[in-house]
C-alpha cells in the first residue's frame, strides 16, 4: 500500500509513518501552551524533524472545548507557521483544521494535508483539498469538534465508526481525491469513553478493511490514562503499547508528541512485519 503526501510517495506496506504533534494553541491538552512562543514552536519542530518525523501536522484550535477561536484567529496562527515549515525543512505538511478557509489558506501556505477531526463537515473542505491536490484525513466525531461529550452512547461503536469513515472516505473519493491520498481515523477519545476507545483500539483492522491508509491517533489520551492510571505527563509507556498494538494491526501513521520513541518502535515493528512477511 502507498500514502502519497504532496510529491512524496511512501511505502506504507511494512512501514508505519510517524507524524509530529505541532500546536500553535495557547491552551492544547497537551503541552498547555509551551510552545505558543514563535522561537519555541520553530525549535521544537528542528527537534521533531531530527528525531524522524515523517511529517508535521500543525493544529491552531484544539479540539475539545475552549475558548471561541474564530476562522481569521486560526488562520493567523497557522498559515505563518505553515510557511514558516515549508521554508525550513524539506518534509510534508499538515494542517489539523475542520475549516475549510483555513485549510485552504493553509495549502496556499505550503502545506499539503488537511487533517480534519470533523469528518468533513464544512462542505467545502473537499473542494478545497482536491482543488490543490492535497491528501485529507476523515476522522470520526459522534457529534462535533469543541463540543463536550460526556456520555457518549452507541448502538455499535465499531459498526458505526466503520460506516461513518467509509461514507466520509467515499465522499472524497467522489470530490477527486486518488484513494492514496485518503487516510482514516477512529477518533479515540472524540466523543467516545475509555472503554470505546479501548473497543475500537483493539479492533483497528475493522478499519485497515475499508482499504485506505489508517491513522492512529493515541499518543497522551485521556484513554490511556485511565487504563494505567496515568497522570498526563506519564502515559509514555501506554502511548507505545498503544503504538505497537495499531501497528500490528495495520494502522500505518501513528500521530506522535514523542517521536524520537515512535519512531524506534515503528521501525521496530517495520523489521517484524517485514520478517513475517519473507
Amino acid at each position: 500500500m502507498f500514502l502519497d503526501l504532496g510529491e512524496t510517495r511512501f511505502d506504507i506496506t511494512t512501514r508505519a509513518l510517524v507524524m509530529g504533534i505541532l500546536n500553535r494553541t495557547p491552551d492544547s491538552f497537551y503541552d498547555q501552551g509551551r510552545y505558543w512562543n514563535f522561537d519555541d514552536f520553530l525549535h521544537r519542530a528542528d527537534r521533531l524533524v531530527g528525531d524522524g518525523a515523517d511529517f508535521l501536522d500543525v493544529g491552531g484550535s484544539k479540539a475539545g472545548p475552549g475558548p471561541e477561536v474564530t476562522p481569521d484567529e486560526e488562520i493567523g496562527r497557522v498559515v505563518p507557521a505553515v510557511e514558516a515549515l515549508a521554508a525550513r525543512f524539506d518534509v510534508p505538511i499538515s494542517v489539523d483544521t475542520f475549516r475549510a478557509s483555513v485549510l485552504d489558506e493553509s495549502l496556499k501556505a505550503g502545506a499539503c494535508v488537511g487533517n480534519d477531526i470533523s469528518g468533513f463537515a464544512d462542505p467545502g473542505y473537499l473542494r478545497a483539498a482536491a482543488a490543490h491536490g492535497a491528501s485529507v484525513v476523515a476522522t470520526h466525531v459522534r457529534i462535533g469538534p469543541r463540543i463536550p461529550d460526556p456520555n457518549p452512547i452507541y448502538h455499535d461503536v465499531r459498526s458505526e465508526v466503520v460506516e461513518f469513515l467509509r461514507r466520509r472516505a467515499d465522499a472524497a473519493s467522489a470530490a477527486g481525491i486518488p484513494n492514496q491520498r485518503i487516510m482514516v481515523d477512529a477518533g479515540l477519545d472524540l466523543g467516545k469513553t475509555a472503554s470505546q476507545s479501548l473497543e475500537l483500539l483493539r479492533h483497528s483492522d475493522d478499519l485497515v478493511k475499508l482499504g485506505f491508509p489508517v491513522l492512529l491517533s493515541a499518543s497522551n489520551k485521556g484513554f490511556t490514562g485511565e487504563v494505567t492510571g496515568a497522570e498526563l505527563g506519564d502515559r509514555r509507556s501506554a502511548t507505545m503499547g498503544a503504538h505497537a498494538l495499531g501497528i500490528a494491526l495495520g494502522c500505518r501513521i501513528l500521530r506522535a508528541h514523542d517521536v524520537s520513541g515512535s519512531r524506534r518502535l515503528a521501525d521496530t515493528m517495520s523489521a517484524v512485519l517485514l520478517h513475517r512477511r519473507s
